[in-house]
């Protein structure tokens, strides 16, 4: 079995607030893997980035002084251009998801977890390494093509380092 992860595909992130045109790029691509996924029957969630009005305030904030994906705004929403359908979604308040790892760890049978959307060095990252750390007998892969970051260089750095913890970064 196999779980396509989407990982914070929302508008703030492709073309709000935090949005970069290598994030726009990989819409098609996205919306394309997750078409593929379904049709061969695996298993497909998203993670939604979760941020409330005083995240300014926060240590994220502080460090990221965006304001990007509050709870309940557009820019919160996962990208009309991709089918969520009736998929599970995890929703986040930090970089990586402790409660997604759980629910992967507790698949029968599941032998490979892929992880696209963004961004490459952050978010992406965590969620592949947690999943690394929980599952060190599963095949856990990033789809290149699928994933971009905040500059083409950190996109490639976070691919580096990726694979360097086995995880296979493929386009």
């Amino acid at each position: 079995m196999k779980l396509l992860i989407v990982i914070d595909m929302q508008n703030d992130f492709i073309d709000g607030s935090l949005g970069t045109k290598e994030a726009v790029a990989i819409v098609p691509n996205v919306a394309k893997k997750i078409e593929e996924a379904r049709g061969a029957g695996e298993i497909v969630v998203f993670t939604r980035d979760t941020h409330q009005k005083n995240y300014l305030e926060t240590q994220e904030g502080k460090n990221l002084p965006v304001l990007h994906c509050v709870e309940g705004t557009d820019g919160w929403q996962i990208s009309s251009k991709l089918k969520v359908g009736n998929s599970r979604i995890f929703n986040k308040l930090s970089f990586g998801s402790m409660e997604l790892a759980d629910y992967a760890a507790s698949l029968d049978g599941l032998e490979e977890v892929e992880l696209v959307g963004l961004c490459t060095g952050i978010c992406v990252i965590s969620n592949a390494f947690i999943l690394k750390a929980k599952l060190p007998e599963v095949k856990i892969s990033v789809d290149a093509s699928c994933c971009a970051c905040v500059t083409p260089e950190s996109h490639k750095n976070a691919l580096a380092a990726m694979k360097l913890c086995q995880i296979n970064c493929e386009s």
